[in-house]
């Protein structure tokens, strides 16, 4: 074969992946490039949209140098990016017109009072398929409309361009075909009506934009045009992007959740849980409902809940209160005790999501004595996550009436072999971790290949590399539920302390 390898990409919020792989999905070079993120003013988090770019083709030089291989080796790139973190450019010159608002940023938090008189409002969750949130590309172009003069000028003018990091990566380091996103990422910036498959006028009106000058929605494989990359040694190729999807919709195709109701949690900041749909549209009354992909047979749908804190927490519990100095430790503070003993920790920071969609909730620690150890409140915070993703599939299942015995996780907190058991035990569900944790770029670079023609289907493509580590539950069905509902009774607690 004249050209072995594909190249998929991850472009994050923390940093930037390049992986290559063979038809065998064999890893044969790997690179990771840290991005930083700029904090303007308390509660706004930017990036600089020029350094996103020079560290994405610095990742992708690096994982060359690692392959051993040459740029005119690769036979497609497929790219997966973060979601809501909006890149403005102008089409004329192509430079960006300010800084990337990423899907942290909490700019746009008074806008959401407005948002809630429009005579619409009631339509919002059922039409993006979520319901309205300060993380959103279209709050963020909604406050951009509203001060920032060059974007409304280029808007009004109709060469304003908006998109996701992988539209942006095409536009600066190569050549786009078309001005186009795959659905994932069409619907991920919060302007994309699913019921109709189009842009939704009235909230495009309120916002200030037109449907004209926003990306078309395509498939997940389509030809988006061409990328540049660059070897170590000089040498130059233009490869073909022939994938592009979400990051958590990458991250539950590469785990391989592509019959209905198989289950992926992502751990990071916030703990993701996804399940694959299938070609149904669920209702979106009580979780979000995402485009997932499209790769030939039609677009398929998943759905997405997050814990509003995990990895946040984590770093709570070390930086304020110091029960422990580096993240290796959580591990064997949380077994420095058989279990949580009297306490119950409900660790909602900004609030609490599904099944309860409550942002006014705040965290609290109940049951401690003067005999509670660090390592009880962390044993309750792993517990009390495990908690959470159990309500969040309870939710799922009953909205789908799919089920699945299976939960594939993967980053973060996933690493603890405790924490995983601790998952297998509240959710009653073989918890399945895979030692390759690269699941989003090699899924970018999949999909590349099939796009390539390198497999004939989803059917023929190779499994996620090396072996995965097993965590059967080993509480008794009486238990689990008991907990289940100690735990039900501290959040409802919770909730009666509002702020």
């Amino acid at each position: 074969m004249s050209k072995p390898f594909l190249l998929g990409i991850d472009q994050g919020t923390s940093g930037s992946r390049a992986l290559i792989i063979d038809h065998d999905g064999q890893i044969h070079g790997y690179a990771h490039v840290p991005l930083e993120r700029l904090y303007p003013q308390p509660d706004r988090v930017e990036q600089d949209p020029i350094a996103v770019a020079e560290g994405v083709a610095l990742a992708m030089t690096m994982a060359l140098a690692d392959a051993g291989a040459q740029p005119d080796g690769i036979a497609a790139c497929g790219i997966a990016c973060q979601r809501n973190s909006d890149f403005v450019w102008d089409a004329r010159t192509g430079l960006p017109l300010a800084n990337t608002i990423t899907w942290q940023d909490l700019r746009t938090l008074p806008l959401l009072d407005e948002i809630e008189t429009l005579p619409f409002s009631a339509e919002m969750r059922n039409r993006l398929g979520y319901p309205v949130a300060p993380y959103m590309s279209s709050l963020h172009l909604a406050w951009r409309m509203r001060h920032e003069e060059v974007v409304r000028a280029a808007a009004q003018a109709g060469t304003l361009r908006v998109g996701q990091s992988a539209l942006w990566l095409i536009q600066r380091l190569g050549q786009a075909n078309a001005y186009a996103m795959d659905r994932s990422l069409t619907q991920a910036m919060g302007l994309f009506d699913i019921r109709a498959d189009a842009y939704w006028p009235e909230w495009l009106d309120w916002i200030g934009l037109s449907a004209e000058i926003l990306p078309q929605p395509q498939s997940t494989i389509f030809d988006y045009g061409s990328i540049c990359v660059n070897g170590a040694n000089g040498s130059v190729a233009s490869v073909p992007v022939l994938a592009m999807i979400g990051d958590q919709q990458a991250a539950l195709f590469g785990q391989g959740c592509r019959q209905p109701g198989a289950m992926e949690s992502t751990h990071g900041t916030a703990s993701y849980v996804k399940m694959f749909a299938g070609a149904h549209q669920p209702s979106a009354e009580t979780v979000d409902v995402l485009c997932a992909w499209d790769i030939g047979d039609g677009l398929t749908y998943c759905l997405e809940a997050q814990t509003t804190v995990t990895g946040a927490a984590i770093r709570w519990m070390r930086d304020e209160l110091g029960l422990f100095a580096t993240y290796d430790e959580i591990e064997t503070l949380a077994e420095s005790v058989p279990d949580s003993g009297t306490v119950m920790f409900v660790p909602a920071f900004t609030g609490l999501n599904v099944p309860y969609n409550d942002r006014h909730t705040r965290a609290a620690l109940f049951g401690m004595t003067l005999g509670t150890r660090r390592g009880h409140i962390m044993r309750a915070f792993l517990n009390a996550l495990g908690q959470q993703m159990r309500a969040i599939m309870d939710t799922m299942q009953a909205s789908t009436g799919l089920s699945n015995d299976e939960l594939l996780v993967g980053g973060g907190v996933s690493a603890s072999d405790l924490a995983c058991q601790i998952q297998a035990d509240l959710t009653g569900l073989r918890v399945r971790r895979p030692v390759f944790r690269e699941t989003t770029a090699y899924a970018a670079a999949l999909l590349a290949g099939l796009g390539a023609g390198m497999w004939d289907s989803a059917e023929s493509l190779p499994p996620i590399p090396g072996e995965s580590d097993i965590f059967v539950p080993q509480l008794a069905p009486e238990q689990r539920m008991a907990q289940f509902e100690r735990w039900q009774e501290a959040v409802a607690l919770t909730r009666r302390w509002r702020i």
